[in-house]
């Protein structure tokens, strides 16, 4: 089942949770002059996250089409989205851009953008991070809304579960305990760890963000940058060399 929750002004998380894998998909969508969708989800979700798009705004406005990085819950229906919304444009790191979105994945050239460049939807104004590696890809990115402070983190504070759409509480541990569960099996090393990690984590952490809107699990509402260096640190202590 698809639930929607408004997490902050004009920000609303779209959430199917699939109990075969115990985890929610997540996608959100900024409702804007220029509305954006921040991750598609996957091929077999596009009706499912078009309809829940369709109570909100007509689906075939939707001008912006954001990801991190290539992966099938992050930019799976981009096709399929692009093909409804006939003036969407993909939104993604120039390295996206250039070694795979435009060649296998978009119906029309996307927005490649370079580290520091700023998207504008009307109220709203959205700054590019190249997070290489962080989450996880070469093409990583992040969007930071300047306005209400969101910061749309993808894998980042990944949380098994059907849990709530938000919460003020700490969500550590449950990220922790994914991160541990999934090394011990097949999905080891889901989360990269290398040279980049930290410095990548300490600078989102200068952006102060008041919302964590994360991919899979419940967004987290209140101090981010604290979060994001208690992230840092369990990142080193469960990722990091022994």
């Amino acid at each position: 089942m698809t639930s929607i929750s408004e997490i902050a002004p004009d920000v609303f998380r779209i959430s199917t949770f699939v109990p075969d894998f115990n985890l929610q998909f997540n996608q959100f969508l900024v409702r804007d002059d220029e509305p954006l969708l921040f991750h598609t989800g996957p091929r077999a979700m596009f009706a499912a996250v078009r309809d829940a798009v369709a109570t909100l705004l007509d689906p075939k406005a939707v001008k912006w089409i954001g990801f991190s990085h290539l992966e099938a819950d992050e930019c799976g229906s981009l096709r399929e989205w692009q093909q409804l919304a006939p003036q969407s444009m993909a939104v993604c790191s120039l390295v996206g851009k250039l070694v795979s979105i435009d060649d296998c994945m978009a119906v029309r050239p996307a927005l490649g953008m370079k580290d520091g460049d700023v998207l504008n939807t009307g109220k709203y104004r959205f700054r590019f991070l190249h997070t290489p590696h962080v989450p996880h890809c070469w093409e990583a990115g992040l969007l930071f809304e300047e306005t209400q402070r969101t910061l749309l983190c993808s894998d980042l504070f990944h949380q098994d579960g059907d849990v709530e759409p938000a919460t003020h509480s700490d969500v550590l541990g449950r990220c922790r305990q994914v991160l541990v569960e999934y090394q011990q099996g097949p999905l080891a090393n889901y989360m990269p760890y290398s040279t980049l990690t930290e410095p990548t984590l300490h600078r989102l952490v200068e952006l102060q963000p008041k919302t964590l809107a994360t991919m899979h699990g419940s967004a987290f509402v209140g101090d981010g940058a604290r979060a994001l260096r208690d992230l840092a640190t369990m990142f080193k202590d469960v990722l990091g060399p022994k």
